[in-house]
């Protein structure tokens, strides 16, 4: 892992701000999770969205409380449409996950797409403990893929979107 210092210096390797739209079909819970851990690491003027194919309309009281516990804000955060960005992304995330048979929702549109796959924790039955869990293995996940994304030689990557999207692909693999 990255000491603060190292992964601010990388950041700023790029002049170009970034928008990040990380999307699920619910916009509830992975999404959301995602959306609140970049904008708590990502430099300023990068800036993460989420949205939905099919949002809910509120989000997951346990995502929320999760995010809160780690310090990361969620203020102005709602489950929302795909149709109402207020920008057009630069990459693309989807973070639906496999288990539950669920079928992604596919951006269109000129950006850079990858694929980081979650089981949705909201979906989880058991004790407490055993949906708390789920929750941390999940913002893990995300955290851990964060911190890779983060790290990576963004100047670089923008003039090669091959690599770059060998690189994002290569980050939905990764397991904390």
């Amino acid at each position: 892992m990255q000491t603060a210092l190292t992964l601010h210096m990388t950041l700023h390797q790029t002049n170009h701000p970034m928008n990040i739209l990380f999307l699920c079909t619910g916009n509830s819970c992975r999404s959301v999770l995602s959306e609140g851990t970049f904008n708590h690491l990502a430099p300023e003027g990068w800036q993460a969205i989420s949205a939905g194919s099919q949002p809910t309309g509120t989000l997951h009281p346990r995502a929320v409380a999760l995010l809160h516990r780690k310090g990361i804000s969620t203020e102005g955060y709602y489950s929302k449409s795909w149709d109402d960005l207020p920008v057009t992304p630069d990459i693309v995330v989807t973070v639906c996950g496999s288990a539950a048979g669920e079928t992604c929702p596919a951006y269109l549109g000129p950006v850079l797409r990858t694929h980081w796959g979650l089981d949705d924790p909201g979906h989880v039955v058991g004790t407490d403990e055993q949906i708390e869990a789920a929750f941390e293995r999940t913002y893990a996940i995300i955290l851990a893929r964060m911190h890779a994304f983060l790290a990576l030689p963004l100047e670089e990557l923008q003039a090669d979107r091959n690599r770059f999207k060998t690189e994002l692909d290569r980050i939905g693999t990764l397991l904390p």
